[in-house]
């Protein structure tokens, strides 16, 4: 069977200003500026003819991005993912759950080496921890009018409407519960680019005293919140991870002495519990 022929480039030149290279796995040339005279930006110079000499290597703290091995030692000093002084919420390990002093790493393993006996007897002992409870959980899909403009928006792709939804059905939810409204600090765990705290503050108009802490363990582009400018609303980004994270001696938290309303859209099951544990323990609002 004959190979298939490389997929044609969409466009012949790249743009004006912009780099040469060619990203076969997108189909197009690199966006990036380039410096003056150069044709190549800093990330794929090695392609270059004149920068052949000066070798790129993956950085040792974000394999993600490359730099030249001769700076290396420069770079490290201002790589945004160098490690940085520990805050004050920073708490080693304390929403990490109880730990047993006999209990060794080795002793954990997956679910999928675990042979099918094992994993029979776990079934039988997780529904018979789970007797009695209350398991069935009943869909609460809702809307709220905030985002009526932005749902009905033809320009919306299925992924953008999808998360759509989903946001208006969180703020449903929580109009619905009554923790939707003024002078209180809305803390969004697993924030992202921090859209649901975005649609919050819009649902909110121009309550007064709104503030808003979005949690995220790794640095997130395009965010949203530092559009947020208005008087009536604070809005600011803690990069933690929340195994770590003591709410108590947040600054904003333990100085304006606010009710708390967790809310979160990016977690999993794991972090949820872990999230629910948080609020429950520190009589915080509603989650």
């Amino acid at each position: 069977m004959a190979a298939s022929a490389p997929a044609p480039h969409t466009t012949d030149f790249p743009a004006e200003g912009r780099c040469s290279y060619y990203v076969e796995k997108k189909r197009r040339f690199c966006r990036m500026v380039v410096a003056a005279g150069k044709r190549f930006c800093g990330e794929h110079a090695g392609a270059a003819e004149e920068e052949n000499a000066r070798k790129r290597i993956l950085c040792p703290l974000d394999p993600k991005h490359t730099v030249y091995e001769d700076q290396l030692a420069k770079h490290l000093k201002k790589c945004n993912s160098r490690e940085k002084p520990k805050p004050d919420f920073f708490i080693q390990d304390i929403n990490a759950g109880l730990k047993d002093g006999t209990e060794k790493p080795e002793q954990l393993v997956p679910i999928s080496s675990l042979s099918e006996e094992q994993l029979e007897n776990l079934i039988k002992k997780l529904r018979k921890a789970s007797e009695g409870l209350n398991s069935t959980l009943k869909d609460q899909i809702m809307s709220h009018p905030a985002l009526h403009d932005a749902l009905n928006d033809p320009k919306n792709g299925d992924s953008a409407t999808k998360h759509l939804k989903q946001q208006a059905s969180i703020l449903g939810n929580i109009e619905k519960l009554k923790l939707l409204g003024p002078r209180r600090c809305f803390v969004e765990f697993g924030a992202g680019k921090g859209k649901l705290s975005h649609w919050v503050d819009i649902a909110l108009k121009d309550a007064e005293k709104v503030h808003f802490i979005l949690v995220e363990k790794v640095t997130t582009r395009f965010k949203v919140d530092g559009k947020h400018r208005k008087k009536n609303s604070v809005f600011e980004r803690l990069q933690i991870d929340i195994q770590h994270l003591c709410l108590n001696k947040i600054p904003l938290l333990s100085k304006e002495k606010l009710p708390v309303v967790g809310i979160g859209k990016h977690l999993c099951g794991v972090a949820t519990g872990v999230i629910g544990d948080i609020m429950w323990a520190k009589s915080i609002s509603g989650l």
